[in-house]
């Protein structure tokens, strides 16, 4: 991901969402369109401002993605020179506003040495070493849990960044390269595809591991994770600082945030999986952790008919028993029969004798 500073980072900003907001107008009011800049309101002239309009909107989005800014705007640049033809060529035309065209004509001029310069400032940004730090724009996350394991085998796990697909669901991949450094493939929103580079900046057998991103990286990051000895000789208590830049601005950490793969909401059920794995060796899943969303726990949606026999798990051996076998069991089992194994009648009651004496042919 190309970053972009200052005067270079607002200017692409104003620019992105300018190109969004003419483009969704061009594409939802084109008659309109035409006449504000002067040109003939004709089938062929709102279809032609159609086109400009997907073509802004297509500009607009690749800008909010943050990847390579130089580039789109390169292509904002494009479009502008196309722009300024097709407003001199419409000059020539009759029916058209002269006065109008020559106004739109001015501020497309405008427009494209904006893009020209947005375009040379984010170049040279993209030119600029990496500095993690220069950045005040990323958002930091916080996340703790203690894991009942010594510091060592905590350390130890979590030192082997393979490991982390482990318990990171939106995480495809990591692979170790040499030299403290690893390569991340992760999905993101969408299923859009994430890959980065990073490397070990600090390292403290047992204690600390920090790391950061490297230069392109689709998602600027860096952070720390601390192991420390919990109180009480409950194990290890494991700290995880984050810091992040989604491409996309705040448009992009929205779109993370409703979709459920935004960092900061990740890190918690990351580190629940991490503490899972490392006390059970495997994650636990209900009915509502094995979907992507939030979703509510709940039975199966078809009820477990009952069947002509039932088993009763023993330590020891597994036996089955038809209901007519349990039921025998149980009534040679009961204190209130007569001898054991024997079915004992049911007491007939006097007011039941006395109710048997009035029905018919009931008298003795």
């Amino acid at each position: 991901m190309t970053r972009t500073n200052g005067r270079g980072q607002t200017l692409t900003t104003g620019l992105t969402w300018f190109s969004v907001g003419l483009g969704i107008a061009q594409l939802v009011a084109p008659g309109r369109m035409t006449k504000l800049i002067g040109t003939r309101n004709t089938d062929d002239a709102r279809s032609l401002v159609r086109l400009i309009g997907v073509r802004e909107t297509v500009a607009g989005i690749g800008l909010l993605s943050g990847t390579k800014p130089d580039a789109w705007l390169g292509g904002r640049i494009g479009g502008d020179l196309i722009d300024l033809a097709l407003l001199v060529g419409a000059m020539r035309q009759r029916g058209t506003n002269r006065s109008r065209l020559l106004a739109a004509t001015g501020a497309v001029l405008g427009i494209t040495a904006l893009d020209i310069f947005g375009a040379v400032q984010a170049a040279r940004a993209a030119a600029q070493p990496h500095n993690p730090t220069s950045s005040g724009r990323k958002t930091p996350t916080t996340k703790t849990i203690v894991v009942n394991r010594d510091p060592e085998d905590v350390y130890q796990f979590w030192s082997n960044f393979e490991n982390f697909p482990k318990f990171m669901n939106n995480l495809e991949s990591v692979t170790t390269t040499g030299n403290g450094r690893s390569h991340w493939k992760a999905l993101g929103p969408a299923g859009k595809r994430f890959e980065w580079d990073a490397e070990i900046v600090e390292n403290r057998p047992h204690e600390l591991i920090r790391w950061r991103s490297l230069p392109g990286a689709d998602v600027d990051n860096d952070g720390s994770v601390r192991f420390e000895r919990a109180p009480g000789g409950r194990g290890t208590l494991v700290r995880v600082n984050l810091r992040y830049d989604l491409p996309g601005g705040i448009f992009g950490t929205a779109l993370a945030t409703l979709t459920g793969s935004e960092p900061g909401q990740e890190v918690s059920e990351d580190l629940r999986r991490f503490k899972q794995v490392m006390e059970t060796g495997e994650v636990v899943r209900s009915d509502a952790s094995i979907h992507p969303t939030m979703h509510n726990a709940r039975p199966p949606e078809q009820p477990i008919p009952l069947r002509d026999s039932f088993h009763i798990d023993v330590p020891a051996r597994r036996q089955t028993h038809t209901w007519q076998e349990a039921r025998e069991r149980l009534e040679s089992a009961d204190p209130m029969s007569g001898q054991s194994g024997e079915t004992r009648a049911p007491a007939r009651s006097d007011a039941a004798d006395r109710g048997a004496a009035l029905t018919p042919g009931g008298a003795r």
